[in-house]
């Protein structure tokens, strides 16, 4: 498949707006920069410091998904995102830049959609390393509800595993 449309973009999203042009255009920007195309497995990954309209755009224009595990949060809520190709090591964080003061909603998005994408976006090294492949864990039965979750986010109390909803934490500032 290749890279999406942004009427693809919109229809996903389900409206138009500046979020999700953000996206779009972070999206266009990293396809230019590290030469991406649609990624069907993990070819591509992208790290979002939010979880706004934008996000929605990069899932379709790029393949990065939370389900395949190559579109990963790490929530600062700032319009940045970094982009990984793991083929070739090649990597980028994209920053939007500000906006100028007291735009409408339509004013924005008309700013946004009027922009290139390098007129938008401060580029430079992403943060962070590329982060790991997806892994497949283990189940495991909480000890209180019965439900089964990943290994990773169990919480042991007298050897029992129980999950993340059921852990009852320790803290000595709880008083």
């Amino acid at each position: 498949m290749k890279n999406a449309a942004w009427a693809d973009c919109a229809a996903f999203h389900g409206h138009e707006c500046g979020g999700l042009t953000i996206g779009y255009k972070a999206a266009l920007y990293a396809i230019e920069l590290l030469k991406l195309d649609f990624s069907p497995d993990e070819e591509v990954c992208c790290v979002c410091e939010n979880d706004a309209c934008g996000v929605d755009a990069i899932q379709v224009m790029l393949g990065c998904t939370a389900g395949k595990g190559n579109l990963l949060f790490h929530l600062t809520g700032k319009q940045a995102f970094s982009f990984y190709e793991r083929k070739s090591g090649r990597s980028v964080r994209l920053v939007l830049r500000e906006r100028p003061a007291g735009m409408s909603r339509e004013e924005s998005f008309a700013y946004y959609q009027g922009r290139e994408p390098a007129e938008l976006f401060d580029a430079m090294p992403a943060a962070r390393p590329l982060p790991e492949t997806a892994r497949i864990f283990k189940s495991v039965k909480c000890a209180r509800c019965g439900e089964s979750f990943a290994e990773p986010f169990a919480r042991l109390k007298d050897g029992e595993p129980y999950c993340p909803d059921c852990w009852e934490g320790y803290s000595r500032f709880d008083v």
